[in-house]
């Protein structure tokens, strides 16, 4: 990624489902080590905007788009583009935690023998890394082989981050993972996650002010699919320069 001042540029997005459009022009950056923020009431593209970043739309038949979204300076919507290679640099992380019906460790490991890692010492280390990353592995590490989802929800969630950190990606994405769990839960992954800006660029879905400016360092608004404001998550927050930014701040939208 040498020469390039972030991972991730979003230029002139558009998309649509089917005949609905969804997200209208949206230009905008993620700079590396650092949390964005996108922020916004429900249904105004959030989530869209996340998934097209490292192309899970592609799923649904109905989806396109028009523009770019580059990834350390190439298109990652080119003709020929590995859909693999991106997903094993972009992980994410979605509202409800996911883990897979099997041990702990074998979450941790999925992904790495997927990309061929076969040595068992090696994958020890992955796991062991992985679940410190996510602020796990005191707590489960006399317990790797116990079955996933018989952890709480909040352990469920940081072990499906140790998961996506398993392959080492430079982006992490998170749609909503917090709003399924309970107050203490939430707080240790907030707390993660500015952790994880020290290696990882963080790019984060939130219908949440609070939780934007407790944890963000730039922040999106988006509403009705258009690309209100985007700059410093403090200055959005504090000094809000669209009476519709301003009104999602109050809580008088939303």
């Amino acid at each position: 990624m040498a020469g390039f001042e972030y991972h991730i540029e979003v230029r002139n997005l558009s998309t649509w489902f089917g005949k609905k459009a969804i997200l209208k022009n949206i230009s905008c950056y993620f700079e590396d080590n650092t949390i964005t923020a996108i922020m916004g009431p429900s249904g105004c593209g959030k989530s869209t905007l996340l998934r097209t970043l490292n192309r899970l739309n592609d799923l649904v038949p109905s989806f396109r788009l028009e523009g770019q979204v580059l990834f350390g300076g190439e298109n990652i919507y080119e003709t020929g583009s590995s859909v693999y290679d991106l997903r094993k640099r972009i992980g994410m992380v979605f509202q409800k935690p996911n883990p897979f019906p099997m041990s702990i460790q074998d979450n941790i490991t999925y992904g790495p023998k997927l990309h061929g890692v076969k040595d068992e010492d090696e994958l020890s280390k992955i796991v062991e890394q992985s679940l410190r990353k996510a602020a796990l592995w005191d707590e489960v590490k006399d317990e790797l082989d116990k079955p996933a989802p018989n952890l709480s929800g909040g352990q469920q969630q940081r072990l499906c981050i140790a998961r996506a950190l398993s392959v080492n990606p430079p982006v992490l994405l998170a749609d909503e993972p917090v709003s399924a769990l309970d107050p203490i839960s939430a707080a240790k992954i907030e707390d993660l996650l500015v952790d994880l800006k020290k290696e990882y660029t963080v790019i984060l879905v939130t219908h949440n002010v609070q939780q934007a400016f407790r944890v963000s360092d730039q922040a999106a608004f988006l509403y009705l699919g258009e690309l209100i404001e985007f700059d410093k998550t403090s200055r959005i927050v504090e000094a809000p320069k669209d009476e519709r930014t301003e009104a999602f701040i109050t809580g008088r939208i939303g």
